[in-house]
């Protein structure tokens, strides 16, 4: 029996390089938006380590060979406290599917697994009673129903396109925004130029996409922008969540993309639905971008045309709301940060 200690390391020293160097061993990386790392020590080598960023605990790995020492339960344990310090009272934990057991002996509850990676869910977390609430909120009936999930960042003619499509080949129309405040444009920002540039379609309702539908607990590569196998997995794990929670308990029977031209993520996220959805009984439409001038229309390159100072031209990509949001002054502060960066995503 090790005397095992857990600390807290600092992120700007060489430990992180041990830490580092100790999850290669288990194939593990150490991600760039880790917020808090701990330890887990006998004199001075490392026998486990666990990390988190937000509500997410990550980059966990214990010794071989030690696992039946308590070294998993320490390192959650100080994990969880740490959260709970922060008013944070859900936590989500990434980890390989071997893991499971282990985590399901700390009291975390699996919500979906796929051949690469687990998620998990604990503390006052529940995706079934979070997404029954969803749907209560919504207001909506339990008739079938199809769906987009949209960034929005911001609203374009190229999704009012796609939206359109749907709501003429559909009696109801449900559109998730993404909750995730990862993008220029805030998500309250985002949920009101759909709201407006669509509320003449009235089988169309529009509803924050919540805390499983392409949101750092489920997609951490969408914001990231890692085109590796971590990509891969973490499109088959929320596309797979999509389908057992929301769709089933929304009555979703068709789901609406746009073709993917330029985004190597979203192209591979398409690609999970196409394999992932019909497994569930639900249908993938794939709908050709909107393009002007043989050049299909997308919010990066209305960030682009922003940046370069292009009205004119911009005019013709978003909707008419979209176009007077940017030109008010509560767009300002948005505006200048497009202009001023170097890759306006």
């Amino acid at each position: 029996m090790h005397d095992i200690s857990i600390e807290k390391i600092d992120l700007n020293t060489d430990k992180r390089l041990e830490v580092e160097d100790f999850l290669s061993t288990f194939n593990l990386f150490f991600d760039k938006d880790i917020e808090y790392t701990a330890i887990a020590k006998a004199g001075d080598e490392i026998l486990g380590t666990c990390s988190y960023s937000g509500r997410v605990l990550k980059c966990f790995a214990v010794k071989e060979g030690l696992q039946g020492e308590g070294i998993a339960s320490k390192l959650i344990t100080h994990m969880t406290n740490q959260l709970f310090d922060k008013g944070i009272y859900e936590s989500f934990i990434f980890t390989c599917p071997k893991n499971l057991a282990i985590f399901k002996g700390l009291q975390y509850q699996e919500v979906h697994t796929v051949d690469e990676v687990t998620l998990l869910e604990g503390g006052m977390a529940n995706v079934k009673r979070y997404v029954e609430h969803m749907f209560k909120d919504s207001g909506l009936g339990r008739g079938k129903k199809a769906a987009l999930v949209m960034n929005c960042n911001p609203f374009t003619l190229g999704h009012r396109y796609l939206i359109e499509t749907a709501a003429k080949e559909n009696e109801e129309v449900v559109i998730f925004i993404v909750e995730e405040n990862a993008s220029l444009f805030p998500f309250e920002v985002r949920l009101n130029l759909v709201k407006k540039g669509t509320e003449d379609l009235k089988n169309v309702h529009v509803l924050p996409g919540g805390s499983y539908i392409i949101s750092s607990t489920t997609f951490p590569s969408y914001f990231l922008r890692r085109e590796d196998e971590r990509l891969k997995a973490y499109t088959k794990l929320d596309a797979g969540i999509f389908s057992r929670y929301i769709a089933t308990v929304f009555n979703i029977t068709k789901r609406y993309v746009g073709t993917e031209p330029y985004c190597r993520v979203t192209e591979q996220y398409n690609e999970a639905l196409r394999n992932v959805l019909p497994t569930y009984g639900i249908e993938l439409i794939e709908i050709d971008r909107l393009d002007r001038e043989n050049k299909a229309i997308s919010a990066s390159r209305v960030r682009q045309m922003i940046k370069a100072g292009d009205w004119h031209d911009l005019k013709n990509l978003v909707p008419s709301t979209t176009y007077e949001f940017l030109n008010s002054p509560e767009a300002e502060v948005i505006v200048e940060i497009i202009k001023r960066s170097d890759t306006p995503h």
